[in-house]
């Protein structure tokens, strides 16, 4: 598998696949992208080379005539005029995966416009439901748009098409947009607010943050613990273990019953808390940095992070029960 290097999405859908066994050869420009990262790069080679020197994109159509899936985050068109698009490719390899990964799509008004994962989030819906009601929505980092919609999708796109090919024999090129892929990801939202199941409002949304029971809490010690005891059970054994009043479930409205749980959670730390409600079914648990969370003993026992080299890595997931997922070939920080 050949990956042309890029930031993001990209390189991330690369470790994915590389994780689960891809032979995955990196493609960068001389000089890089800038965003060297040793955690998306492992399990890879890479080889830097120029493709607007006819050296390089030899080289490049090479690795192509022998490869079973490429990936590539340019915008529309410039594959194409490197002499490297898709019906080149797939004219020499007709067995080729060719998986592009953009935001808007190869296609549409905004398809040669520039663009991030908050501009993507922004034109799908996602954006507005996220964050406190009365303030700007909140970008969820890049999780949603570039490695939920984006690299995840065009995994599962790469994993399927190879899947097909073994019945067509034939290849096929993926147009991976990150609108796409969080708009189907809003799936759920979009279901249950055409039957009245789900407000997207921020103010009224169980999901978003208004809610009592599904939010962070602030704790003596400025940290915080987040709660989600959506369903009744789960709330009365929440409501039971913080010490609170029933009320809190029915007699107050949400900015009052948050206002009550704050009081209440800023009598302790948010380790004393923790303590007292993790592994519970009160669905709570302390709000962790990252360099905190690989202490956890949940995070521990599935060794869930690896420091290796002195880089911290995620496990490989997901797990298998026949075919080990470990990490290899991890390069030098």
């Amino acid at each position: 598998m050949i990956e042309f290097a890029g930031i993001g999405p990209g390189p991330y859908c690369g470790q994915l696949l590389a994780d689960l066994g891809a032979d995955v050869h990196v493609f960068e420009r001389p000089g890089g992208t800038g965003w060297a990262n040793p955690v998306t790069e492992r399990g890879k080679t890479k080889e830097s080379i120029d493709l607007r020197d006819p050296a390089g994109r030899e080289i490049a159509l090479q690795a192509i005539d022998n490869s079973d899936v490429l990936i590539e985050g340019f915008r529309p068109g410039v594959m194409e005029r490197l002499g490297l698009g898709p019906d080149v490719a797939l004219g020499r390899n007709p067995r080729l995966i060719y998986g592009r990964m953009t935001g808007w799509g190869q296609d549409g008004p905004l398809a040669h416009s520039a663009g991030h994962d908050i501009t993507y989030l922004a034109l799908t819906g996602a954006l507005a439901a996220i964050g406190p009601a009365d303030r700007p929505p909140t970008p969820p980092l890049n999780l949603v748009g570039d490695f939920g919609g984006g690299a995840l999708f065009l995994a599962l796109g790469i994993a399927a098409a190879l899947f097909e090919r073994e019945r067509s024999g034939e290849g096929q090129v993926i147009d991976a947009a990150i609108v796409d892929g969080v708009a189907s990801l809003m799936s759920f939202f979009a279901g249950l607010q055409t039957n009245g199941g789900l407000s997207l409002a921020r103010d009224k949304n169980l999901l978003g943050g208004a809610n009592p029971f599904y939010r962070c809490y602030a704790c003596a010690d400025g940290k915080y613990l987040a709660v989600g005891p959506l369903e009744p059970q789960f709330r009365a054994e929440f409501v039971q273990r913080i010490a609170g009043s029933p009320d809190l479930d029915h007699n107050l409205d949400w900015p009052e019953q948050c206002d009550r749980l704050a009081a209440i959670f800023a009598t302790r730390t948010r380790d004393e808390w923790a303590k007292h409600l993790e592994g519970t079914d009160a669905c709570a648990s302390a709000v962790l940095e990252l360099d905190e969370a690989t202490e956890h003993p949940h995070m521990k026992a599935r060794a869930i992070y690896t420091l290796d080299a002195g880089v911290l890595h995620p496990a490989p997931a997901p797990r298998f029960s026949r075919t080990s997922t470990v990490l290899n070939h991890v390069p030098d920080p």
